[in-house]
């Protein structure tokens, strides 16, 4: 009786776990395409030099992201047919893919925080390239760039140790810009990417802890159901004739 009340009470917790994590996985598929088809990162992306990382971490976190959604969407689908039919290939199944979602996870988190530098100061770069060009040559194609640029993250200019950038911001800055020359548009870059790397952040701390919290329940669920069946074996007889 006490095995098959601490199955219910698991299965519910696995339905309920298994509807955030699909939840959490379509966040997850929107978020990387957010990042990678955003006006913001594409802008960057496009014009950003075959040297500079940005281009790879730009199509990497886009490929990561669809990816780690897509398992943590299978292993909630896998849950919660197993929870209804009480299979165990089903339950084996399920915690295989919280197991592989965890594997991405972790390195993903440890990333994160250990380059977490490595994205903000390849972004600048294309823009200190980008209007470091323009200021030797105003009539380059470059300029377009940078206006486009200006306009996306809604600043005008930075703060350049070479001086004259009035001449180079008056000509890129949108008209509702041109007041505030001399803005930093670093620190733009800067503080749009912190908001949206801390977002990641959140998303990633909140996957980890769902897929341990799944990978437990699946492994207590399998144990139900392979002890459950072999009690119920257990109370079956036959009657052989003499």
């Amino acid at each position: 009786m006490g095995l098959r009340c601490g199955m219910r009470t698991t299965k519910c917790q696995l339905l309920v776990t298994s509807l955030c994590v699909m939840l959490l996985g379509l966040s997850i598929a929107t978020l990387s395409t957010v990042t990678h088809y955003g006006l913001h990162f594409t802008l960057l992306s496009n014009i950003s030099l075959e040297s500079n990382s940005y281009r790879v971490i730009h199509h990497a976190a886009f490929y990561f992201g669809i990816c780690l959604s897509m398992t943590l969407i299978l292993a909630a689908l896998l849950s919660s047919a197993a929870t209804v039919r009480e299979s165990q290939l089903l339950t084996a199944m399920g915690f295989f893919c919280f197991a592989l979602a965890f594997c991405g996870l972790i390195p993903a988190a440890c990333w994160r925080y250990t380059h977490s530098t490595e994205v903000e100061d390849s972004m600048m770069d294309v823009y200190d390239l980008v209007y470091e060009e323009v200021r030797r040559n105003a009539s380059s194609f470059r300029r377009h760039e940078l206006t486009a640029i200006h306009e996306a993250f809604l600043c005008c200019g930075k703060h350049s140790p070479f001086g004259d950038t009035a001449n180079v911001e008056t000509k890129t800055c949108p008209s509702s810009q041109v007041r505030d020359v001399g803005q930093d548009c670093l620190q733009e870059i800067r503080d749009f990417l912190k908001k949206h790397m801390d977002f990641v952040s959140t998303l990633l701390g909140i996957a980890i802890v769902f897929t341990v919290y799944g990978m437990i329940l699946t492994s207590f669920l399998w144990f139900s159901i392979h002890f459950s069946s072999n009690l119920d074996r257990k109370g079956k007889y036959i009657l052989r004739k003499r």
